[in-house]
C-alpha cells in the first residue's frame, strides 16, 4: 500500500517515514507540508492512505481532505494525524469525511496498525473521545436523520457496536453472526443514514443520541 505523508513538521514526516517504510508492505510515495500541496500530489500519486495533519498554515487538514474528496475519483483513505484525540478540529476532519485517526504520541506499531485498518477500508476511531465531542456538537439534523432512517433492530444493534469501534470481525463474534452477513447490515446503515462511510455513520449516531455515553 502506498501513503503519502502531510504535516508541516520535518521531524515528524521523517519519524513517520522511518516507521512505515520499515514494514515490506507500506511505501511512503511523497510528502508535503501543507494541506494546500495535498490534491494535486493525490492526483499525481494516486496513495492507497493520505496521513494527513490536522493544524498547518496555508490550507488546514480538514479544508484538505474536503478538497480531496470532492475532486478525486476514487479518493484514497485519509487518516488524519492529531496531538490531542478530544481535539475540536479532528472532529471537523472526522465530519468533513476523514476515514479515522492517529495519535503522534502513537508507538510504531500502533502506526503501522492504524494505515492498514484504514487501507483495508475500516475506521480507525478512539469511541471515548468521540462521545465527549459528540456531546459539544449534537443537532436536531442528525437526530432527524437517524429517526427517518427506519433501522431494523439488528441493524441499531450493529450501529452501537460501530460506535464503539468494533470491526466487522468483532461485531460478528459478539453477534455470532457470519462477517459477510456483517458486512451487510453495516452496508444498509450506512445507505439508510446517507453517510459515505461508517466513521460518518457513527458521528451521526453519537451527534442524535441514538448511541449514548457509556
Amino acid at each position: 500500500m502506498t501513503v503519502l505523508l502531510v504535516d508541516d513538521e520535518p521531524l515528524v514526516r521523517a519519524g513517520l517515514r522511518a516507521v512505515l517504510e520499515a514494514q515490506p508492505d507500506i511505501e511512503v510515495t511523497g510528502e508535503a507540508g501543507d494541506g494546500a500541496a495535498v490534491l494535486p500530489l493525490v492526483r499525481g500519486l494516486r496513495p492507497d492512505v493520505v496521513a494527513m495533519d490536522v493544524r498547518m498554515p496555508l490550507m488546514d487538514g480538514i479544508e484538505a481532505t474536503r478538497l480531496v474528496l470532492r475532486s478525486v475519483p476514487d479518493p484514497p483513505r485519509i487518516l488524519v494525524i492529531t496531538t490531542f484525540e478530544n481535539d475540536a478540529y479532528v472532529y471537523d476532519a472526522l465530519r468533513a469525511g476523514a476515514d479515522g485517526f492517529l495519535l503522534k504520541r502513537a508507538r510504531p506499531a500502533e502506526i503501522v496498525h492504524a494505515v492498514r485498518v484504514v487501507a483495508s477500508g475500516e475506521s480507525l476511531l478512539f469511541p471515548a473521545a468521540l462521545r465527549s465531542l459528540a456531546a459539544s456538537y449534537g443537532n436536531d439534523r442528525a437526530r432527524a436523520a437517524v429517526a427517518r432512517a427506519g433501522l431494523t433492530g439488528r441493524e441499531g444493534e450493529v450501529l452501537r457496536l460501530m460506535a464503539r469501534g468494533l470491526s466487522n470481525a468483532e461485531i460478528a463474534a459478539e453477534l455470532l453472526l457470519g462477517t459477510e452477513t456483517v458486512k451487510s447490515h453495516v452496508s444498509a446503515v450506512l445507505a439508510k443514514l446517507g453517510a459515505r462511510d461508517r466513521t460518518q455513520a457513527v458521528i451521526a449516531a453519537y451527534e442524535s443520541g441514538f448511541v449514548t455515553p457509556g
